[in-house]
């Protein structure tokens, strides 16, 4: 029986166009198509050592420490990917992961850890003369989009878009593509997460995504997202700041006006979401400043900002944003390559 050991450090990523509802009679295929920003400092580092056994047995340690609770996702997502590698379901695994952002810090852990995973698992099935090396990244998306619908975009940077799309050639529901077509202002954009709140979310992703299917405003959510991929496009190419801060936050905006004329509605913003958004609003008109922000499905709030304002944009952070957050703690990251080998 042989053993292999790999390692992958994968990104968690932040939509720009977001992708918010699930077809129901299909395994993890959205909506609508996707395109999101790679960062850079925000990933999770994960080392997998698999032995061949016929029966299946997972271990997992998260900073050292035995998680169990993470188990029961591992199986299922084995055996969603069983169909492209039926080893998965038998054999020893010895996961051992890690995070360099904070636990429940608001960052999507999900993307990172399930597409690392994912490439650790595409890695075995090279040495197995499963799996060729250009259609590597390509599968490894795949078998992440099974694990985590954004997992899928984590692996590919600066930008990863996700989707089936009539203006992106290649583009599939199936796994996430680059997107190459990027003006130079957007290969180190800035996105500094500020930590509203770090506790659990009321409602979780799995459950919001669910809730759109009876969404009376669903089918004009879709059409729009689909015709902002197309728009966003132009605005990569050109560089258009004031373009990209108009669909950017109108996108954040819409994901969550969806939660709350979803049946049954919920909020996830916070008070302090809005002050944040309101205090860069604010700045914006005051000082012409090309700063925005973006929303993940929770209370945090992305602030983006080009490189060339980094100073500036940080310092505004430390003396106004920084009040807003849960004992002022925000995490500064920008745009990055995607997943590397360990």
């Amino acid at each position: 029986m042989s053993t292999y050991t790999t390692a992958w450090k994968s990104p968690s990523n932040i939509a720009l166009v977001k992708y918010w509802g699930k077809k129901p009679t299909e395994v993890q295929i959205p909506s609508n198509a996707s395109i999101s920003f790679t960062l850079k400092n925000c990933a999770t580092s994960t080392t997998l050592t698999y032995q061949e056994q016929d029966a299946l047995d997972i271990s997992v340690r998260l900073e050292g420490k035995e998680e169990p609770n993470f188990i029961p996702k591992i199986e299922q997502f084995l055996k969603r990917i069983s169909g492209l590698f039926p080893f998965v379901l038998t054999g020893k695994y010895t996961i051992d992961t890690s995070n360099s952002f904070p636990h429940s810090s608001g960052i999507a852990s999900s993307a990172s850890g399930m597409s690392a995973l994912a490439l650790c698992i595409c890695d075995i099935a090279v040495e197995k003369g499963l799996l060729t090396e250009d259609k590597f990244k390509e599968t490894a998306s795949e078998l992440a989009r099974l694990g985590s619908g954004s997992a899928s975009r984590s692996v590919y940077g600066p930008m990863g878009e996700w989707g089936k799309h009539v203006d992106f050639p290649g583009s599939s529901n199936t796994y996430a593509i680059p997107y190459p077509d990027v003006a130079d202002v957007f290969l180190d954009y800035c996105d500094t997460i500020l930590l509203v709140h770090k506790g659990q979310k009321t409602v979780s992703s799995t459950v919001g995504h669910g809730l759109i299917d009876d969404n009376p405003y669903a089918p004009a959510r879709f059409a729009q997202a689909q015709e902002n991929m197309t728009k966003l496009q132009g605005i990569l190419s050109s560089g258009d700041l004031d373009g990209f801060i108009n669909l950017v936050e109108s996108e954040a905006l819409t994901l969550h006006s969806l939660m709350m004329s979803s049946n049954p509605y919920f909020i996830l913003m916070k008070p302090e979401t809005l002050q944040v958004i309101e205090a860069i609003w604010a700045k914006r008109e005051k000082d012409g400043v090309k700063w925005c922000f973006t929303l993940d499905a929770g209370a945090n709030v992305h602030f983006l900002y080009p490189q060339a304002d980094k100073a500036a944009a940080q310092a505004f952070i430390a003396g106004e944003l920084a009040q807003y957050c849960e004992n002022g703690a925000y995490i500064h990251d920008e745009v990055g390559i995607g997943a590397e080998r360990l």
